[in-house]
Order: C-alpha cells, then sequence, then structure tokens
C-alpha cells in the first residue's frame, strides 16, 4: 500500500503538525505535499521535518511568500488540483482549515481519506489567529471574497472517500457544513513515559499557559484575570501578528513572556506548574489542555466545545462557563479549593496518546483499503 500525505502548509509547529508528524511515523516512506515550507520559521522544531520527503508547490517560488500565507488561499485550489497522485494507493489529506487541500484529484481506485482538524474558522464565524474584519476593507474584501471560498469548501468535502474528524465538535461541524458523516479519532498527545518527568510535588506558585498565541486562543483574559489575583502567570509559544505586543502592553509584574521553547524546557515548565489555564474560544480539540493532564497537571478551562471532551470538571481541572475575566477568576479561586490528584489527570490523558492515535489511523486507512480492494 502506498500512501502519499497532504498538508495545508508547513510553516509553524503547532497540533497539526504534530498530526502530521505522527501520520509520518506509521507512513515513514510517504511523501508529504504541501503548498509552503519554510522550516526557517519553525523555531527549535525544524529538525523534526529536516529528512522528510516534503514536495511544496509552485507557491514556494513567490518572493515573501512568508508573508502571504492568508492572502494566497485564494489560489490554492488550483495548486492541489496540480499533483499527480496515480501511483499512490491511498492519499491522506491533514485538512487544518486553513486551505482547501480535498481539492486534490484522485482516480478510482485511489482511496482519499481526510483527516479534519476543523472546517475554516474564518468561513463560519468563528475566532480566528488574526483579526481581519478589524478594519472597513477586510471586512468588505472578507465578505466578498468568503462566500465564493464558501462554496469551494463545500465542493472539496464532497471529494473525500472518508473523514475522519478530530473531535465530536468538528464530527458535529462537518455534518453542519458539509452534510458528511464522519469518524471520529482523537489527536495524538505526548504523554510523559518517565514518571521522573511528572509533575513535582514541591511545585512553585506559577501558573502556566500557552502554545500557539493567537487571537482566538483569548490569552488576554488569563492575563487579566493573573493580574488581578497577582498570581504569578508563565506564557509560553510563539505570538500570531500584532498580538503578542497587545498581550505584553496588558502584563502585569507578574506576568512572564517565556517564548518559544523546545519540549525539554517545557517539560520543566509543566512539573512545577500549580495548573494550566485554557481560555480558547471555539476550541476544535485542544492538544495543549490533555498535555498538561499528561504530566499531572490540572486545567482550568474554558468549557466550550473540544475541551469539554478532553477535562473532566472537579477531578481533572475546573471548567468555567463565560469567556470573561470574572468567571475565569472564579474557576481559579473554585481550584484552589479541590484536591485534584495528579494520577487523575495522567489517566484521563492516556487516552488520548500517540500510540493510540497511530494505531487507530493504522487501522482505519487498511480496513478501508481492503473494502476498496474487495469492491
Amino acid at each position: 500500500m502506498k500512501i502519499a500525505l497532504v498538508h495545508d502548509y508547513i510553516k509553524e509547529y503547532g497540533g497539526a503538525e504534530r498530526v502530521l508528524e505522527s501520520l509520518h511515523e506509521i507512513w515513514p516512506e510517504a511523501p508529504v505535499y504541501t503548498t509552503v515550507y519554510l522550516p526557517e520559521f519553525l523555531g527549535p522544531h525544524r529538525k523534526r521535518f529536516e529528512d522528510w520527503n516534503i514536495i511544496p508547490s509552485r507557491l514556494q517560488k513567490i518572493p515573501f511568500i512568508h508573508k502571504l500565507i492568508s492572502p494566497v488561499r485564494l489560489f490554492t485550489t488550483g495548486v492541489f488540483k496540480d499533483w499527480d497522485f496515480s501511483g499512490f494507493d491511498v492519499v491522506f489529506v491533514s485538512a487544518t482549515g486553513a486551505y482547501f487541500p480535498n481539492m486534490i484529484v484522485t482516480k478510482s481506485p485511489i482511496l482519499h481519506i481526510c483527516y479534519c482538524h476543523t472546517p475554516p474558522r474564518y468561513l463560519y464565524g468563528y475566532p480566528t489567529a488574526r483579526n481581519w474584519q478589524k478594519h472597513a476593507l477586510g471586512r468588505l474584501m472578507g465578505g466578498f471574497f468568503n462566500h465564493s471560498l464558501r462554496q469551494t469548501d463545500f465542493v472539496s468535502y464532497q471529494r473525500p472517500d472518508y473523514i475522519i474528524a478530530n473531535s465530536v465538535e468538528v464530527k458535529s461541524r462537518i455534518q453542519k457544513f458539509y452534510r458528511r458523516d464522519s469518524s471520529v479519532i482523537y489527536p495524538p498527545v505526548e504523554i510523559p513515559k518517565n514518571k521522573e518527568h511528572v509533575t513535582n510535588n514541591k511545585k512553585e506558585k506559577y501558573y502556566l499557559t500557552g502554545g500557539r498565541l493567537a487571537r482566538a486562543k483569548r490569552v488576554d483574559l488569563i492575563i487579566q484575570a493573573c493580574n488581578r489575583l497577582r498570581l504569578s502567570l508563565k506564557v509560553y509559544g510563539r505570538a500570531f501578528a500584532d498580538y503578542g505586543e497587545e498581550l505584553k502592553s496588558i502584563a502585569g509584574p507578574t506576568i512572564e513572556f517565556v517564548g518559544e521553547i523546545d519540549d525539554q524546557k517545557l517539560a520543566k515548565l509543566y512539573q512545577n506548574a500549580r495548573a494550566f489555564l485554557y481560555s480558547s474560544e471555539y476550541e476544535d480539540f485542544g492538544i495543549v489542555p490533555v498535555e498538561a493532564q499528561g504530566f499531572g497537571v490540572p486545567v482550568i478551562g474554558f468549557g466550550q466545545s473540544g475541551v469539554k471532551e478532553t477535562v473532566i470538571d472537579g477531578k481533572t481541572g475546573v471548567l468555567f462557563d463565560k469567556p470573561t475575566v470574572e468567571s475565569l477568576i472564579k474557576a481559579i479561586k473554585g481550584l484552589q479549593k479541590l484536591k485534584i490528584k495528579p494520577q487523575d489527570c495522567i489517566t484521563n490523558a492516556q487516552k488520548y496518546n500517540k500510540e493510540r492515535f497511530k494505531r487507530e489511523i493504522k487501522n482505519f486507512v487498511e480496513s478501508k483499503f481492503k473494502e476498496q480492494k474487495n469492491r
């Protein structure tokens, strides 16, 4: 069974790229087709992709393409149609919701399977990394193009033979926007295997937040809450657009930004954290809250969408019901009164470990391929 992998673009390292990495571990010989590959922007994670067979599109040759990631989505439909997959048995698409990778052309009996991280957030009214509606011109242009792009998106999701959703939340969005059924396979989360890496009994007095510091993650709520309570907070990760400067401008003296860090340094942050704070709105799944639980760290999270599936309220953390500073403060105070057992957090996180993901994905693809051959 010869497999090709397709991914929107490789310019940052987040949850979608972790999924892609796990897919590549299942099929290490599979080439990865992507619109743009920019390892210089991957920071400490660039080595993860160095030995891969990555095939970028013609967009790679555009000058200053790193600044045009958003507007070039208008032209990606044709780009995805460029590639010839006639030599493959299966094409597995990792669709992040940025572009339209399911517009690839495959002919029977080639199997086209899509792993959907989320339908494009900017097309269906969900918060996005960049506030493109901030200016009148952005609203005008967005309104003009988005109607056509929604039609393209709908057509693209009629093409896969099978769709896999990364959560029950995303499964419902797929049904709503594409009128397609899908199977749920939760994404992979790195769970520490060595007990020495798990939460330290002698924790420091700080809270932790981070990951992709995008506007939709509402890190500003967390900073404001910790300002009000005068709590020590460490923030890790790379900020998008001007959001990083905005966060620093509202941060008080108890807030520390540690930047983009490698896995080893991140593990130490988890080990000594009292709790992980997560306020993302309309989260698709949310790998980071599960990752925190894997270190035995409780999560205080906005109880909406994907986070409701991964945090057990009152047992592995506390969920707050409104995206407000007051609601978050109430949750922080609520957690301080609870005795969360680190082992409960770890046990819950184990349900989402990487080996489970790889096993389920491999079984899914092989079973569908077998069905295809027997028809």
